[in-house]
């Protein structure tokens, strides 16, 4: 049995106890965690459809460990205009461990407190590029602990966040923070990457 499942804007073939990589996830390391963007489901050769997902059915996972992917060098060159610029990048992720797939129709309650946990954890803001540690704790305690308050939140008022708070922060540039966000916000990971390699610190080019 196989089943093809959308995880953070990707979709993967998974089975059971198949180890897969995919983009950040919020969670510590021996966390459950279920997706029920399934998007097919193949039972010994019995397949079915979703239109987009299956309704009731879900894959359950375990988080093994969050790892960070090989480098990737960006160079970008401009002819005659005396531009070069080399940026390095290496993409957050999460190795998970497929246990095992749920059909259609079979209950999922036992999921449901796993994902109200883990909204109580807000996520994980140093995914923003320009977003460190120190700048994460600034704006927990501010109260902007999601990616959906982060991309309400203006570059001015973030600004005096970073400003007022005894960490140094204050050299840090919130002005692409909001739109980041919001492309997170949405599980638009692919734009949020294509967006983050063209950003220098957090900085537009």
């Amino acid at each position: 049995m196989y089943a093809i499942v959308e995880i953070a804007g990707q979709q993967f073939k998974v089975s059971k106890d198949q180890k897969v990589f995919v983009h950040r996830l919020a969670g510590t390391e021996g966390d459950k965690v279920s997706f029920d963007k399934v998007l097919l489901l193949d039972d010994n050769g019995t397949v079915t459809l979703g239109a987009p997902a299956i309704e009731g059915a879900s894959v359950e996972a375990k988080v093994l460990q969050h790892v960070k992917g090989d480098k990737v060098i960006v160079f970008k060159k401009k002819r005659r205009k005396g531009y070069k610029k080399k940026n390095g990048h290496r993409q957050s992720l999460t190795q998970i461990i497929i246990e095992g797939i749920v059909a259609s129709g079979a209950p999922k309650k036992a999921a449901a407190p796993k994902a109200k946990a883990a909204s109580k954890k807000g996520d994980d803001l140093k995914k923003i590029e320009g977003i460190g540690p120190k700048a994460a704790e600034v704006l927990v305690a501010a109260g902007i602990d999601t990616y959906a308050k982060l991309a309400e939140t203006t570059a001015d008022k973030v600004k005096e966040i970073l400003d007022a708070a005894e960490a140094k922060v204050q050299h840090l540039d919130p002005t692409t923070w909001a739109q980041q966000a919001q492309l997170a916000a949405d599980g638009k990971w692919d734009e949020l990457q294509k967006l983050q390699d063209e950003l220098n610190g957090g900085k537009a080019v």
